[in-house]
């Protein structure tokens, strides 16, 4: 499901999320409602644990979110992990974006 696009908020560069990896996991998770960690991990060909890091930086900022379930396809107790942009990271991520156009224009206002 596609997310609505509200008003374009104030051009805001982010550091954390300006990180390759990073910048790369909102841009997949930005158009969708959840993702699950392999897909994630397949997508951008990274190693469990890189994906893992930099997951958890985004969500101890605020930015994304994860819940587990059980997959019905398993027969061992582990459990699929599906991540999400939260609503502040889908503000932060369009700001940054945002703040990115600006750059890229020569916008001599954009704040430092």
């Amino acid at each position: 499901m596609s997310r609505s696009r509200d008003a374009e908020p104030a051009p805001t560069f982010h550091e954390l999320i300006h990180a390759p990896v990073r910048l790369r996991i909102c841009g997949l998770l930005r158009p969708v409602d959840e993702l699950e960690f392999a897909v994630l991990r397949d997508t951008l060909q990274l190693k469990d644990a890189n994906l893992s890091k930099n997951l958890s930086q985004l969500a101890e900022a605020g930015l994304v979110s994860t819940r587990k379930e059980f997959s019905p396809a398993r027969d061992d107790a582990r459990r699929l992990t599906w991540v999400s942009l939260t609503a502040e990271g889908h503000t932060a991520l369009a700001a940054h974006l945002a703040a990115l156009r600006a750059i890229a224009e020569g916008d001599p206002a954009l704040p430092g």
